[in-house]
């Protein structure tokens, strides 16, 4: 979302200006570059307790790395997140340490500022006692003993997400992902690759399936992540069947989005909670929550950042569907889904994979996936079989490239052919070498 001051005060005098915010972000194919976001959990090496914001903490952290370069986002005077060089480090509300990378032309590059990342990460961590652990969700503490990072927008959240779903505090404080952002050429092609990734994102869920265990024990499923989705806020969450309707395209996705309640709005450096009001009330100045107040572009900027659908449409394409995992799954991510859509023949072929299904079933399979991950079926045939068809595009996108890139997918490529999720093996771990104590994962995930 914006930073104080750097919000657009252009007034908002139809809707057309939102589809062509949309559209704005259409890119000629030498332009299209690759942005890889991750996050991980906190974790105190002592007792393994989630830090608090501070004292020698989430705060101790962003104050070293700024030591390296980063220059300080503030809200109300806190430091909540960094930038540098097109990147930024944030905070989601739980402390999970998030990197937003800047938009890079290949995957080696990606990979150069994932290991620059993490190395600073661990030497600022390590005099702190502190170690980050990249899992979808947290192992073992309850929602009560995670902390909550003072930005002011995560306090309207923390109030409304109650009203709407039964996980989105969890949501909030105890997941994390790792996504893709991806460019676009112009609206049918944002509208292909839109429904492809819609679509195969249970598949990803399934393939990165990384969060087993809750509050000490197995939760019975392998994406514990995948399911808090599924109950969180069904407004803005999911697969949206606009998507897949004939004529889709900018204007009826800008048309959903202004439907979608809002949460807030930012006035001089002031968050004005507007929770529950939909921005298209806003607009017909029929928020009474928001008396006296015109919106802008940039009210509509940050409005799209709080639409959490599977795959969501920003000026790109943001692939949302996976737990956070390893360094190396870190990269399959956006090597995976750059080779299926970075390259015409892979992305024709992977809509072929999913000619014929409704979204009826993509549902269905979303709502499958955290307990069966890629035994989960569609159409008769299980997410393993389609997994292993998927990478083959995805590898042979990425070979047309001609960068050497497809070594990324090397992670992937096991798991689709046998089976065995991060996930399971974790399990495997907890009932042998670990002697049920789960614990033990945070030193083993440590990234």
């Amino acid at each position: 979302m914006s930073n104080p001051g750097e919000a657009d005060l252009t007034p908002i005098t139809s809707t057309r200006q939102l589809a062509e915010w949309f559209a704005a972000g259409s890119k000629p194919k030498s332009a299209w570059r690759i942005g890889t976001e991750h996050e991980k959990f906190g974790f105190s090496r002592a007792e393994f307790a989630p830090p608090p914001y501070e004292p020698g903490g989430i705060k101790a952290m962003l104050e070293g790395l700024q030591g390296k370069g980063w220059e300080p986002i503030l809200d109300a005077g806190n430091v909540i997140g960094l930038k540098r060089d097109g990147g930024s480090v944030s905070l989601e509300p739980g402390g999970q340490f998030e990197l937003s990378g800047a938009p890079m032309e290949d995957l080696h590059a990606t990979r150069v500022e994932l290991g620059d990342h993490l190395r600073e990460v661990h030497e600022i961590a390590g005099p702190l006692g502190l170690g980050f652990a990249p899992l979808g969700f947290h192992p073992l503490a309850t929602r009560e003993e995670m902390p909550w990072m003072p930005k002011g927008r995560y306090a309207i959240m923390r109030r409304y997400m109650p009203q709407v779903g039964g996980m989105g505090l969890d949501m909030m404080l105890r997941t994390c992902t790792v996504q893709v952002n991806l460019d676009f050429g112009d609206e049918a092609d944002m509208v292909e690759k839109l429904r492809v990734s819609l679509a195969l994102q249970p598949l990803a869920t399934a393939l990165f399936a990384n969060s087993p265990f809750i509050e000490g024990k197995p939760s019975g499923l392998l994406t514990l992540r995948g399911r808090v989705w599924t109950d969180t806020d069904p407004d803005r969450t999911g697969i949206p069947p606009v998507a897949f309707e004939e004529g889709f395209g900018f204007e009826r996705f800008a048309q959903f989005v202004l439907d979608v309640p809002m949460y807030f709005i930012m006035r001089d450096g002031q968050y004005i909670d507007a929770a529950g009001v939909s921005f298209r009330a806003f607009l017909e100045g029929r928020a009474e929550k928001l008396a006296g107040h015109e919106p802008t572009m940039g009210d509509w900027a940050d409005h799209v950042t709080t639409v959490f659908t599977d795959v969501r449409l920003k000026r790109f394409l943001e692939m949302r569907g996976a737990d956070a995992g390893s360094p190396a799954m870190l990269m399959a991510k956006p090597a995976f889904w750059t080779g299926l859509l970075y390259d015409d023949a892979a992305q024709k072929a992977a809509a072929g994979l999913i000619r014929g299904w409704t979204v009826e079933e993509m549902k269905l399979l979303r709502n499958a996936v955290p307990k069966q991950a890629l035994a989960a079926t569609i159409h008769g045939r299980t997410l393993q079989a389609i997994a292993r068809d998927a990478v083959a595009i995805s590898r042979e996108g990425l070979k047309a490239r001609g960068l050497g890139e497809e070594v990324y997918l090397a992670p992937l490529s096991e798991i689709a052919e046998s089976g065995i999720t991060q996930a399971e093996r974790w399990l495997q771990r907890w009932d042998t070498a670990w002697g049920g104590d789960v614990s033990r994962i945070f030193a083993e995930a440590e990234a």
